[in-house]
């Protein structure tokens, strides 16, 4: 056990656990006024909702012994039954357990934060909260298991994701644009301009998450050591090389460059350098946060108007694209040199890592693809997804909530 360790796996779950109103605001800032108040219900919801889900069977389905075909975990630590004080040598060698479960928590309630941008504005509270409950358990929980959990199937094939490329934003990513595509576009898409209501809060929320990350990809070493400094100076280098991409792409192509284009560029670097921090160097970092910058801008500015989905706040464009481009990135860039316990990329003579990558990416969003679009069916059915023409014109703060965010005194 190491003081050091647990005191810096501690603060960086609370630092994960910022992201959450960092997505809430980051979100609300870019939609009408009418529904800035339900994003920043949703993302608070989860944190309450995943949160107890968590404690109760979502850790011990992602991280307990497997059942025995690297699927899903078992119930052994149903309500965090054997998860204590003492150091656990799968996943907490040095910090007690229950900090390794916190941490982990963050990470669950994040990740379905982030598909709400894909129906805002559109979207019954009630089937919201179906909709996050099932994908949580079906979805989030057992790709964690592959991937992070001991005996997880993609976990022993040698996939690599330091902090949550493919479990956190590919999967939550494809999963949005499924949702977005099933409930449809908007009123009035693409006959008029839905402009942001308040980009200051989307910087503001922008900036959470540029913070929020360093204990994101940070804290997934698991350690104050090396290795933490690595993926942190990793994360800085590549953000600040997304974000000069897309503000120079947008200014070469529009003439101007944006406040909007700039944040949405450096959160697209946070994403692609998460499952490659804590394997490559700063200068791979670079190359890996430049073309995020790059990618992405293409999938919002050129693919999402070509296809016509209704992504409203483009979880795809940024999350599932970024976390594609960095899932891909680790398979080229990664050295051993950098950590031991992960592999040599395709650029330095190791063609298997980039194959695994491949393999763990295709299995992962057929997954996700796969079981979102069944339990969006099924919720549908039950209680029906999608709010009615008057309560969407009138918008959700009002119609779902009783409430409006800016009140004009007379």
């Amino acid at each position: 056990m190491n003081a050091g360790d647990t005191a810096w796996i501690l603060t960086s779950s609370a630092l994960v656990f910022l992201m959450t109103p960092g997505v809430a605001f980051f979100y609300g800032g870019m939609a009408r006024r009418k529904n800035f108040l339900s994003l920043l219900m949703q993302c608070f919801f989860i944190a309450c909702l995943v949160g107890l889900q968590w404690v109760l069977f979502g850790y011990s389905l992602s991280f307990a012994p497997d059942t025995g075909m690297g699927i899903i975990g078992s119930l052994d630590w149903l309500g965090l039954r054997g998860v204590g004080f003492e150091a656990n040598p799968d996943y907490s060698g040095t910090i007690p357990h229950l900090s390794f479960m916190i941490f982990q928590a963050m990470f669950a309630i994040i990740t379905p934060a982030l598909i709400v941008g894909a129906f805002a504005e559109r979207i019954k509270f009630s089937a919201f909260a179906l909709l996050i409950l099932l994908w949580t358990t079906l979805v989030y929980d057992p790709i964690a298991h592959w991937v992070w959990g001991t005996g997880g199937w993609l976990r022993d094939l040698g996939a690599l994701d330091f902090a949550g490329g493919i479990v956190v934003h590919v999967s939550s990513g494809v999963s949005a644009l499924v949702m977005a595509i099933l409930i449809g576009r908007r009123l009035g898409f693409e006959k008029k301009a839905f402009v942001p209501h308040n980009l200051p809060l989307t910087v503001l929320g922008g900036a959470l998450l540029w913070v929020g990350w360093f204990g994101f990809n940070g804290g997934s070493a698991l350690g104050a050591n090396g290795l933490a400094a690595n993926a942190f100076v990793n994360t800085n280098t590549a953000t600040a090389a997304a974000g000069l991409a897309w503000a120079l792409v947008e200014w070469w192509k529009h003439g101007t460059p944006t406040v909007l284009g700039i944040v949405t560029g450096a959160v697209a670097g946070l994403v692609a350098i998460t499952p490659a921090c804590g394997f490559v160097t700063p200068m791979s970092a670079i190359m890996i946060g430049l073309l995020a910058g790059i990618f992405c801008f293409l999938a919002v500015t050129v693919l999402k108007p070509k296809l016509g989905y209704d992504d409203s706040l483009d979880v795809f464009g940024v999350h599932g694209v970024g976390g594609i481009w960095g899932t891909l990135a680790t398979g080229l860039f990664a050295e051993v040199a950098v950590n031991s316990a992960g592999a040599d990329g395709l650029l330095f003579g190791n063609a298997k890592l980039f194959l695994v990558q491949c393999v763990y990416l295709l299995a992962c969003v057929t997954y996700a693809v796969v079981v979102t679009w069944i339990l969006f069916k099924v919720v549908d059915a039950i209680i029906g997804v999608r709010v009615d023409r008057k309560d969407e014109l009138v918008g959700l703060d009002l119609t779902q909530h009783h409430e409006s965010a800016y009140t004009i005194l007379e």
